[in-house]
């Protein structure tokens, strides 16, 4: 037997770096009140029907979970006007779960996908742990414009999946409508577009799309979903994603039983109906970009407007050294260089009272 044969993935004994989410308050030592501004929580909390519908089921911990996530998903249909069946969606515990689930469903060993930096780390990290190569098609310019034709010309037989994010994360930035319409335009077959649109909720621009016109054309595209952002359920972890039937329901093959576990099914289901909770989340988000965006222009700090809830700046010295002093004022902020945007700090959009604390902030560091 030869010596040579290893135990080990040789393609997992690498440095590329690995998915980590922020800190948690716990980990700042501040001697007042914490903001916790880097990890795009919600900033009013919870739904209250998802809070009201798991401590209806508070009591019933001692038996498992739906088998299957059928209500869920029907629930699902439901909120999509019936314009996309329950077998055509797939969830998981949280959006980071559903990018997991895309990886292993399409790539593996030699199988390729292309992602456009600054993005979301997972795109990255996640086909690296299956043997994929990734090809880096950067965003263009300072305005992250998508680069249709470098995505094209990096298309080939073993090419399987685009990541695409829109609102984009870090960035804050989006797709315009003609831009996904040009490049559906000229992907292959053998080729799935995932559009992720957790921030779908939070976009405000004319011509802001998701994938929903695309699979309803039976299109190869994937939407990606989560319940962390617009309605607060992050410590649940559970998203989703739809597509074409076919999709779906080869999606589903991989799908574990018990994989959602009873509160966050709950929460979820409840949630969906929550659409006072989501204006009044909303209306947050505008009411703090509306004070921000003067405030940092008098501060003369770059900065990009966005379509999420959250903003992304380019401080005047090092991202790192920033974060430090944003948290000697109990700011947490989320440098994101290893997003594929050096220079530039990540910040939630707060309540006011947060939002004015960056800005006193900004004034004594910048």
């Amino acid at each position: 037997m030869s010596k040579n044969i290893s135990l080990f993935k040789s393609y997992l004994d690498t440095d590329t770096p690995a998915y980590k989410g922020g800190k948690s308050k716990d980990e700042i030592n501040f001697d007042g009140p914490i903001y916790k501004l880097s990890s795009n929580e919600n900033p009013i909390g919870a739904s209250p029907k998802a809070i009201a519908a798991m401590q209806a089921k508070i009591n019933n911990l001692f038996e498992y979970p739906d088998n299957t996530d059928l209500r869920l998903r029907e629930a699902l249909s439901t909120f999509y006007e019936n314009k996309l069946t329950p077998d055509q969606f797939v969830t998981a515990n949280s959006g980071v779960g559903i990018i997991e689930l895309i990886v292993h469903a399409f790539l593996g060993e030699g199988l390729e996908c292309i992602a456009c930096n600054p993005a979301f780390l997972p795109y990255i990290s996640f086909p690296t742990k299956v043997g994929a190569i990734i090809r880096d098609v950067p965003l263009l310019g300072k305005d992250y414009n998508i680069d249709i034709d470098g995505i094209i010309e990096n298309i080939n037989n073993n090419t399987r999946v685009i990541w695409l994010c829109s609102p984009n994360n870090p960035t804050g930035t989006y797709l315009p409508k003609k831009d996904i319409d040009k490049l559906l335009t000229k992907v292959p077959e053998h080729v799935v577009v995932i559009l992720d649109e957790v921030y779908f909720q939070f976009a405000t621009a004319d011509d802001y799309t998701t994938s929903l016109p695309y699979v309803l054309k039976g299109k190869n595209v994937i939407g990606v979903n989560s319940f962390s952002k617009a309605y607060g359920l992050a410590g649940l972890r559970i998203g989703y994603a739809y597509s074409t039937p076919k999709i779906g329901r080869y999606l589903s093959k991989l799908q574990r039983p018990f994989y959602i576990n009873t509160l966050a099914t709950e929460a979820a289901i409840a949630a969906l109906t929550d659409n006072e909770f989501l204006d009044l989340t909303v209306r947050a988000i505008n009411q703090g970009k509306a004070y921000l965006y003067p405030e940092l222009e008098k501060l003369g700090v770059i900065y990009w407007k966005s379509q999420a809830n959250f903003f992304t700046i380019k401080p005047a010295m090092n991202p790192q050294l920033f974060e430090e002093k944003m948290q000697s004022y109990g700011i947490m902020v989320r440098p994101v260089g290893n997003f594929g945007a050096p220079g530039c700090v990540r910040i939630t959009i707060g309540k006011q009272e947060a939002n004015e604390a960056v800005i006193h902030a900004m004034k004594n560091i910048l």
